[in-house]
């Protein structure tokens, strides 16, 4: 899959302005609003694109802590159903499997230490069958993005 330099502006464009309309993407870009929107919809199609959110606030809806959840499996073979459940755990905002003495290193979000520690003990261990966590609670935070950096050396 080929991403060109008009591609790479436009992505960046869109991650900073996703409600941008065409005409203002085809301005960036130097095309028509129809060239702009037909560029987007193949970068769509190629899957380069995944989507479009709207980025809430995780506090000022009442879940004001975040936590990182390292997760270790008891066996290998309960992979595919706990990957099936996490998907239905709403607290779960990332799931990321990882190299290193855990399986899994999970980002929740929850409305406090007892609403974590029902995650911790009643989902994951009892329901799952997770063997081991080890958590660690963010205090604060200083940069969270969901942008992705876009190389420019073409």
């Amino acid at each position: 899959m080929f991403v060109d330099t008009l591609d790479k502006k436009a992505i960046s464009f869109l991650m900073q302005h996703g409600r941008a309309t065409w005409a203002e993407l085809g301005q960036l870009l130097r095309l028509s609003a129809p060239s702009a929107a037909e560029r987007v919809r193949k970068l769509e199609e190629q899957g380069v694109l995944r989507g479009y959110a709207a980025l809430a606030d995780a506090p000022a809806l009442g879940y004001p802590l975040t936590a990182y959840v390292s997760v270790s499996l008891a066996s290998h073979r309960q992979r595919a159903a706990f990957l099936r459940a996490i998907e239905k755990i709403e607290q779960i905002a990332e799931c990321h499997h990882v190299a290193g003495d855990d399986d899994y290193l999970l980002k929740v979000r929850c409305r406090g230490t007892a609403d974590l520690d029902h995650l911790l003990a009643r989902q994951l261990k009892e329901k799952l069958g997770v063997a081991r966590t080890r958590t660690t609670i963010v205090l604060s935070t200083a940069k969270e993005s969901v942008r992705v950096p876009i190389a420019q050396d073409l």
